[in-house]
């Protein structure tokens, strides 16, 4: 269970949107004064008792003062019309020089099918519970690196480190830390503006803002090295940016004149980016000349909502707001796309996220994917094959039925002794979910968004997550340090 402070930091954020309407600072600069003020009184060390009595009037008052609160009338913010998928494209090689050639640049894994890797890994560790997905217990350079503690431990957080309010009243659909940094975070909001904020040195700032979409922004990516970030609109463009000074580059119009709905990187080429539309089109786009890669659309059934493709950019996988997701073998060469496997999730739900991990450790490979379907669930699937076919593994309850939630594998999960997903969900919670616990899965869960936390990153380094919610708020978490 969460502490008896965050409970009441979460029945103050839910309330918070009634406090000074026309004054939205104020409401950000009151949640931050409870959170330090609830943290300080935490380390009193109270009764148990006392602080759920304390919580149980601190609701009926706020009950009397503003009126009861429904867990449908807490979260009236709209629900934002697009999606994207999580970027966690790299991670797996970025950390192990053995993944990288001689001057550093990432290269793909071996190029045995996946079948075969997952055959090898059956037949060297049989001793691992089926569908396993976590170093084995003989790992012990794995768990050393990661201090040898619990999930639970790990991702414990000592509260708030910064609130960010600039988009407040706009939901904030998307954000995600630079690659390889700690304090570079960026965000896009439906006020048709994003944002790229340092959180160091402090105080946190807004460190520039990227303006000309002429409507909502839905989605970006951050290239691999930082230096441009790709956004897609409502208005129907795709803006190419200059990270250093908010310079927009480039401006590449859909043909159709349809809402851009989502986008994402080739990983192994980031002069590539592929770019999904409300007409149902997949589209692969060359950044440098504006113009579309021949070969490299294709149809799915519905609105194209998430993308995500593996870690050496061989697969994509999209999906839509009909509940299908679609993989396709991408051609390094040429740029095209040959529609390969199609599942169907569940038949007319949003694939809001999809999130690709390769899996590679330093004892098994076990390419998963993790999934937001609008089922009320957060969905792991195996990746049983080259063709990106999927295999369901396991499934975790959490509030989701309308809004478009992400979810992440955590950065350094194959490290631990144990492994974790963090998500979003309708309730204004954060959880963390261990992949591996068979009962009782949930290992944290955060507390203090005022509406449905739409999407959560972590830094490279673990030591903050950052979350971001239907009503413009980003709040970024702090670990506690060991």
């Amino acid at each position: 269970m969460a502490a008896v402070w965050q409970q009441v930091l979460a029945v103050d954020a839910r309330y918070n949107a009634y406090r000074t309407p026309t004054f939205p600072q104020f409401r950000t600069q009151y949640i931050r004064r409870r959170s330090q003020l609830l943290r300080e009184n935490a380390k009193c060390g109270f009764e148990p008792g006392l602080r759920r009595q304390y919580l149980k009037l601190r609701s009926q008052l706020l009950a009397l003062r503003y009126g009861p609160l429904s867990e449908q009338s807490s979260f009236r913010a709209s629900s934002v019309r697009s999606s994207r998928t999580t970027l966690d494209r790299m991670e797996d090689f970025e950390e192990d020089p053995r993944t990288q050639g001689a001057r550093g640049h990432r290269r793909s894994v071996s190029r045995g099918s996946y079948q075969l890797q997952a055959q090898m890994n059956r037949a060297v560790y049989d001793e691992r519970p089926p569908g396993s997905l976590v170093p084995t217990s003989v790992a012990e350079a794995s768990r050393a690196m990661a201090g040898d503690t619990t999930l639970s431990e790990n991702y414990a957080f000592a509260g708030m480190h910064h609130i960010f309010d600039q988009h407040v009243d706009s939901a904030v659909p998307r954000l995600q830390f630079a690659n390889d940094d700690k304090h570079l975070l960026a965000c896009c909001s439906l006020d048709g503006t994003l944002s790229i904020m340092t959180l160091s040195p402090p105080p946190a700032s807004v460190k520039v803002t990227l303006k000309g979409h002429g409507g909502p922004v839905t989605d970006f990516a951050w290239s691999l090295s930082n230096d441009i970030i790709v956004s897609t609109s409502l208005d129907g463009t795709l803006r190419i940016w200059n990270t250093e000074d908010g310079r927009c580059i480039r401006e590449v119009r859909d043909p159709e004149s349809s809402e851009l709905l989502c986008c994402t990187f080739q990983p192994m080429n980031n002069n590539l980016t592929v770019v999904g539309n409300s007409k149902h089109h997949l589209q692969v786009v060359n950044i440098s000349t504006g113009k579309k890669v021949k070969g490299g659309s294709s149809k799915l059934t519905g609105r194209v909502l998430s993308l995500s493709f593996d870690a050496p950019g061989r697969i994509l996988w999209a999906g839509d707001d009909r509940g299908s997701i679609f993989s396709f073998l991408f051609d390094m060469a040429t740029g095209k796309l040959t529609k390969a496997k199609r599942l169907v999730v569940n038949e007319g739900s949003s694939i809001c996220s999809i999130s690709a991990r390769s899996w590679i450790s330093r004892e098994a490979r076990d390419p998963s994917l993790l999934v937001n379907a609008c089922v009320n669930k957060l969905l792991l699937y195996r990746v049983v094959d080259n063709e990106g076919t999927l295999q369901l593994k396991r499934s975790f309850p959490i509030q989701h039925g309308s809004q478009l939630v992400h979810s992440i594998f955590c950065p350094l999960m194959s490290f631990r002794q144990g492994a974790c997903v963090v998500t979003g969900s309708e309730d204004a919670c954060v959880y963390f979910f261990d992949v591996e616990r068979n009962t009782k899965p949930i290992v944290n869960k955060l507390q203090g968004h005022g509406g449905p936390v739409l999407d959560v990153s972590f830094n490279c380094d673990e030591s903050l997550l950052a979350s971001a919610d239907s009503t413009g708020m980003v709040i970024i978490w702090r670990r506690e340090q060991k």
